[in-house]
């Protein structure tokens, strides 16, 4: 059974336990500045097509860092609106050094 959570700041530190991984956070972080890369792409060529891609970059290097590396399920399939804000959260958290990669 899923685990409930009634805020963000009460999901947040499950989703950093469910990335205990530094390989996991790495193929997260990767996968997230290729997302944010492609939309500045969009954004400043109009080039609709290549957000068919976010999903593939942003879903594909996360699912395998959790498959390969860390061995558990991801969290966005339980709680998917929450593991989006999340990945981006953690994604400024390793810029600023808060979190580790």
């Amino acid at each position: 059974m899923s685990q409930r959570f009634s805020s963000f700041a009460e999901f947040y530190p499950f989703y950093l336990k469910e990335h205990s991984n530094i390989n996991c956070r790495r193929m997260h972080f990767f996968g997230t500045f290729l997302v944010i890369s492609l939309i500045f792409v969009f954004l400043t060529t109009g080039n609709w097509k290549l957000l068919l891609f976010t999903p593939i970059f942003g879903y594909g290097f996360a699912w395998f860092g959790h498959f390969y590396f860390e061995k558990n399920k991801p969290a966005t399939f339980p709680h998917p609106l929450y593991s989006l804000i999340a990945d981006f959260v953690m994604f400024r958290d390793i810029l600023l050094g808060k979190v580790k990669i």
